[in-house]
């Protein structure tokens, strides 16, 4: 069986109790977050957040630059305010180079990406305070916009402040 079956099966339980039909497109909190696709992270649990509370867009290592059109309709089109840029500890975007996933990508489909910035991290820390900056010097994002940026240890459960704009 596909899991695609099990999710189908699981959501009939889900939509038996669900009460959230009736919640505003908007964002309660008016917050965006910017997090990664990692399995081990829910954001809601981990920040404290309620179905409606905020936008949530993940991708890999929760990279601003691949985020920036979604942030740009959550804050133009749905009244979001705030921006928190999320990354997290034991992230696979420290795994990697462009040039090796390149490689491995010709390799195993044939196909020549290289020259692709697949937004690898070397540095954690560093990485959030390049996010940050990216959308606070992007002219789609308004500089009235406080931009948050943290770090969730997927050891311990904590998220730790690093930069403030």
């Amino acid at each position: 069986m596909r899991q695609f079956d099990e999710l189908l099966a699981a959501n009939v339980a889900y939509a038996e109790t669900f009460d959230k039909g009736d919640l505003p497109r908007a964002p309660a909190r008016c917050v965006a977050i910017v997090t990664c696709m990692d399995a081990r992270i829910q954001p809601e649990r981990v920040l404290g957040l309620r179905s409606g509370d905020a936008h949530v867009i993940r991708n890999a290592g929760g990279r601003a630059a691949e985020a920036l059109r979604s942030l740009v309709i959550s804050q133009r089109l749905l009244g979001t305010t705030e921006i928190v840029v999320l990354h997290h500890t034991d992230c696979g975007m420290l795994l990697f180079t462009n040039q090796q996933l390149a490689d491995k990508i010709q390799a195993e489909l044939g196909v020549d990406v290289h020259g692709q910035d697949f937004l690898p991290l070397t540095d954690l820390e560093q990485g959030v305070r390049d996010d940050v900056a990216l959308l606070r010097a992007s002219p789609l994002i308004p500089r009235s916009v406080p931009i948050s940026g943290a770090i969730y240890d997927v050891h311990t459960g904590r998220v730790r402040e690093i930069i403030r704009v």
